[in-house]
């Protein structure tokens, strides 16, 4: 039964969405996330730095 329900959900949610819009979207959010992690690795890498030279 919730496999049934998921493919459902599934199917509805392809039939409603456009392809393109959707797909956009979620590069967008990973754009950002992409962003976001690389400030924070270069933010900690620097802190380490600092951090050792004392």
């Amino acid at each position: 039964m919730k496999r049934i329900s998921l493919f459902f959900l599934l199917a509805l949610a392809i039939s409603i969405f456009p392809g393109c819009s959707v797909v956009s979207t979620i590069f967008k959010a990973g754009m950002w996330w992409a962003f976001i992690l690389v400030f924070i690795v270069v933010a900690l890498v620097i802190w380490l730095v600092m951090k050792a030279r004392k």
